[in-house]
């Protein structure tokens, strides 16, 4: 397969800022809306219809300005985690009641794991919302990040970070379909392997909205 080519931070910033949500989706956390966009998408037995059981989430999809071509920062869950882990993952989680807005979880949640701080970060706008198989309604935030910033990650909630080109990820051509047996049924999903890192599920399905938002027709 022939090499994805890369993406300039300032193409990006051009392209999203005129593309992505100014606000989260008014419908966003209305528990009579279903979102479009989710696990659901390519498995519908993933799809909860039941909205009051949805919970409020943010993730934080950092776009870091690299001279040579724009990258996205991922996280490796810790192996020790409850749920999801060894997973890759954009910093993020529920939304607490301290949480104003979608942005002020993504932020929180990004110093938390991986010590990405506030005045690094240069948000962008919003994607619709993604419902997860789980039954959060994920708001991802976009953002900008200087690459001078500094991370200290927590190790209770995260292994590891790593960097996939922007260009390979708005790929369509990485966008693969795979499927494996869940609850006796073949569940469908995005899944973009990079090297050792398998990233898919949310955080594919989330990148292919990203694509297609940014970058689709």
């Amino acid at each position: 397969m022939k090499v994805s080519p890369p993406i300039s931070s300032q193409d990006f910033l051009t392209r999203a800022s005129e593309r992505l949500l100014k606000m989260p989706a008014p419908e966003a956390f209305d528990p009579a809306f279903v979102p479009p966009h989710g696990d659901h998408r390519l498995a519908e037995m993933l799809a909860s219809v039941d909205g009051s059981l949805h919970r409020p989430a943010a993730v934080l999809i950092p776009v870091m300005a690299r001279p040579e071509g724009a990258t996205v920062l991922l996280t490796r869950r810790a192996d020790h985690l409850k749920d999801h882990a060894g997973q890759i993952a954009f910093p993020g989680g529920k939304m607490d009641g301290g949480d104003a807005a979608p942005l002020d979880t993504a932020l929180r949640e990004a110093e938390e794991e991986i010590g990405l701080a506030r005045r690094f970060v240069e948000p962008i706008g919003y994607l619709d919302p993604y419902l997860s198989s789980t039954g959060f309604r994920i708001i991802p935030v976009v953002a900008i990040v200087d690459p001078a910033h500094d991370l200290r990650i927590d190790p209770s909630e995260v292994d590891s970070t790593f960097e996939v080109p922007l260009g390979f990820l708005m790929d369509p051509a990485r966008h693969e379909t795979h499927e494996r047996e869940w609850r006796g049924a073949m569940r469908r999903y995005y899944a973009m392997p990079y090297g050792d890192y398998y990233i898919w599920g949310v955080t594919a399905g989330i990148l292919r909205n990203l694509y297609e938002k940014v970058y689709g027709a």
